[in-house]
């Protein structure tokens, strides 16, 4: 089984380092610099589970989180929290805005691929 993902985060490393770590794996991976640009491909696409950032420009991760919450289709699709942010205010208030999970920055690439596996499987 083919899981779709798209990744969010303005860093182009970090997106590289996703794609790295999930397409030997078998993920088909789609991937947007910041919030407004996520949902502009989350138009395009029915991803199996999505990973955002927090910290991006134009829209961050909790207004990304917001505008896919918003979206009938998309009420219940899996949502990674990707970020060097540990603070747990930031973590209450990610999982308030509809966040499944948060993987801190740098990520082990094995314990990403598990989780989605788990959240979108």
């Amino acid at each position: 089984m083919t899981l779709e993902i798209l990744a969010v985060d303005d860093s182009r490393t970090m997106r590289d380092l996703i794609k790295l770590a999930l397409l030997p794996e078998g993920f088909t991976v789609h991937t947007a610099d910041d919030g407004v640009h996520g949902i502009e491909v989350l138009s395009g696409i029915e991803p199996d589970a999505i990973i955002t950032d927090i910290n991006m420009p134009r829209m961050d991760g909790f207004g990304f989180i917001d505008a896919v919450r918003d979206q009938s289709k998309h009420r219940s699709t899996p949502i990674l929290m990707l970020t060097t942010e540990a603070a747990p205010e930031l973590k209450k208030r990610a999982r308030e805005a509809g966040a499944t999970g948060w993987i801190v920055k740098p990520f082990d690439p094995e314990k990403l691929v598990k989780a989605l596996q788990m959240v979108a499987g």
